[in-house]
């Protein structure tokens, strides 16, 4: 089959992160020394969030065990590294290990044109392929087009991401409601708030959210066949059938019954999250991205609970280490993987709430950490991971971000905004395969 690279980047929005943080401009002394005295690592963590904290704790661990080697931590932007990274890793002034994003478009583009290490041998040899379940290792390997989910490992992740419901108790409570096992008894509970004249969902159609909604209820309409014909285009994916279509019809119809607010087709996911925390809206489906928010600044009780009715969960790998082609001292960078993917590190991420893939929920003493993790091991367990709506081609997240405000508006049936996306993907998904 012929394939074809592509080289447009995705934005920050379309990869499944709410917010990116801003660190310093992409650039620095790079170059490690090649005889393994020097470490040379960067990445975009802040030093207090889950990876960051962890991060620094592998480093403290290799130091440990190579007091001859200097090791520098060099922070960098998501945007910066996003723009130059094709450009910076031509040359010899690399880091040894980069933090870099998941995808076709991103770690993919730099696989298939040569500029990071494949590392499949050392994959084998220190068992990263038995620590990742199926699903967490679709973002890792990358073919020879840069397309994800087979070939050689390029990359690696440590911690995850998924998509999921937060609930306000409180509102649980005073509606006399539960929380669903199945999608009927969930459609229940927004039935019951709708009749106590309560909007039941946070909405925002102006970006991501509405779109992972779409998807979400189409996966409960879906198998792992579904999912490898839609984000790896191994199969056909039909916009006219099931389960696509009855994700768009259900989306529309919980639009029609007032699940959703009419006027979320202008909303933000800002305005979707502080409006759920401001206890607005009593359920808001989104990402683990918000969990320290909500921990931080919501004072009403809140739970948490899968997506009800449905194998397959919205989500995926966090970002991964990569190993630049041009790296001085590889060797020193697996290890440093290693030790991220250590016992020790990935409880640390776990305590954080940083979804470790390999660490052990039990050694969580946060009871809501501890659920939202267990939750994701779960998903793992089962390779649930089923990605993001937006993620198989080029530029679709706007087209899906359309799609769904029309849907909300009613502007537009079911059939014929999922006609319109069909188009834009088949389109998208021949530029790539040559299909």
């Amino acid at each position: 089959m012929k394939r074809r690279k592509f080289t447009t980047l995705l934005t920050a929005s379309a990869l499944g992160a709410a917010a990116m943080p801003a660190l310093s401009a992409c650039g620095g002394s790079g170059g490690g020394s090649g005889d393994g005295t020097s470490l040379v690592i960067w990445h975009y963590e802040n030093e207090d969030s889950a990876m960051g904290q962890a991060w620094a704790l592998a480093q403290e661990i290799f130091e440990e065990a190579h007091p001859e080697v200097t090791v520098t931590v060099e922070k960098q932007t998501f945007e910066q590294l996003q723009k130059n990274a094709t450009i910076v890793l031509t040359g010899d002034d690399v880091p040894d290990l980069m933090e870099f994003n998941k995808g076709n478009s991103t770690a993919g583009q730099l696989a298939a044109q040569g500029l990071i290490e494949p590392f499949t041998e050392i994959a084998t040899e220190k068992g990263w392929d038995q620590k990742l379940s199926a699903s967490l290792q679709t973002t890792s390997r990358y073919d020879e087009f840069g397309l994800m989910g087979s070939g050689d490992w390029f990359g690696l992740p440590n911690y995850g991401e998924y998509v999921y419901v937060f609930y306000n108790q409180r509102m649980f409570d005073e509606a006399g409601v539960a929380v669903p096992t199945t999608l009927e008894e969930f459609e229940d509970v927004l039935q019951t708030f709708v009749d106590k004249d309560i909007i039941p969902l946070a909405g925002a159609g102006a970006e991501y959210p509405a779109g992972q909604l779409w998807y979400q209820l189409a996966l409960a309409n879906a198998d792992r066949d579904f999912v490898d014909a839609y984000q790896l285009f191994d199969g056909e994916v039909d916009w006219a059938a099931d389960p696509i279509l009855a994700g768009a019809q259900r989306f529309a119809d919980w639009v029609a019954k007032g699940y959703l607010a009419g006027d979320s087709a202008g909303l933000t996911a800002e305005d979707m999250g502080t409006a759920f925390i401001s206890g607005t809206y009593p359920i808001m489906f989104s990402g683990s991205w918000w969990f320290g928010r909500l921990v931080a600044e919501m004072t009403d009780e809140w739970g948490q609970f899968l997506f009800p009715g449905s194998d397959l969960t919205i989500g995926s790998s966090g970002n991964l280490w990569v190993v630049p082609a041009n790296a001085a001292n590889k060797d020193l960078a697996y290890e440093f993987m290693e030790i991220t993917m250590s016992q020790e590190v990935q409880d640390l991420l776990g305590a954080k709430g940083g979804l470790p893939v390999a660490g052990d929920t039990s050694a969580i003493e946060d009871e809501k950490t501890r659920e939202m993790t267990e939750n994701f091991a779960a998903v793992n367990e089962s390779d649930g991971l089923a990605f993001y709506p937006d993620w198989p081609v080029a530029g679709f997240y706007d087209q899906v971000v359309s799609a769904m405000q029309s849907l909300i508006n009613g502007s537009k049936s079911p059939e014929q905004a999922m006609a319109e996306l069909g188009e834009v993907y088949a389109t998208g998904r021949s530029d790539l395969t040559g299909e």
